[in-house]
């Protein structure tokens, strides 16, 4: 991939890392303008590396490039702020490509991915009712701010409580709702809950 880059015409390969502690503590120094991120990293996944560094350079554009297509981790990548993401079997020309598009603002993606995304919003949402106990107004405040984007830390923030009372509320929503993830939550209720 290393050699790919460097090879390529009018890209320059400026540092690689090989776990996303060494990416967090280095990257800043080095301010690439694209940032090739793999999710499956020693130590912490690269959605989350790809949070931290998205804090630390918001001009940052991240490029997923990796073997995993199933909805929970693309969504939870361009969630964390990817810009695009690519599987591995992408050829070298679809990655530089890739590189290039997103540096001058688009969103690549492969077309396998792109297809499951359009296939997502084609999907009949279901109705959420909770079968049986209702939610809660505070759950129901969780969901609110879930559906709209805000991670844990920043829902405990907002409502003025300990990241583990957010955490039991989710578990509380979750459970209700019959879901197992943020994912299917924000999948079902894209425009906010009613």
């Amino acid at each position: 991939m290393q050699e790919m880059i460097g090879s390529a015409p009018g890209l320059r390969l400026v540092c690689a890392y090989s776990n996303a502690e060494d990416a967090i503590k280095g990257l800043a120094k080095h301010a690439p303008d694209v940032v090739l991120m793999d999710i499956h990293l020693p130590f912490r996944s690269g959605i989350e590396c790809t949070r931290r560094l998205k804090d630390q350079c918001p001009d940052l554009q991240v490029l997923i490039l990796t073997v995993y297509e199933d909805n929970e981790s693309i969504f939870d990548a361009l969630k964390a702020g990817a810009s695009g993401y690519l599987l591995k079997r992408s050829s070298p020309a679809e990655i530089v490509a890739a590189i290039r598009d997103v540096f001058v603002g688009g969103a690549p993606m492969s077309s396998q991915i792109a297809r499951q995304l359009v296939k997502s919003f084609q999907t009949p949402e279901p109705t959420l009712e909770p079968i049986g106990e209702p939610l809660s107004e505070r759950e129901s405040e969780v969901l609110g701010l879930i559906t709209k984007g805000y991670s844990s830390k920043e829902i405990a923030d907002k409502m003025h409580v300990s990241i583990n009372t957010v955490k039991t509320h989710l578990r509380h929503i979750y459970h209700k709702l019959h879901v197992r993830s943020r994912s299917e939550i924000l999948l079902r209720f894209r425009g906010g809950p009613s």
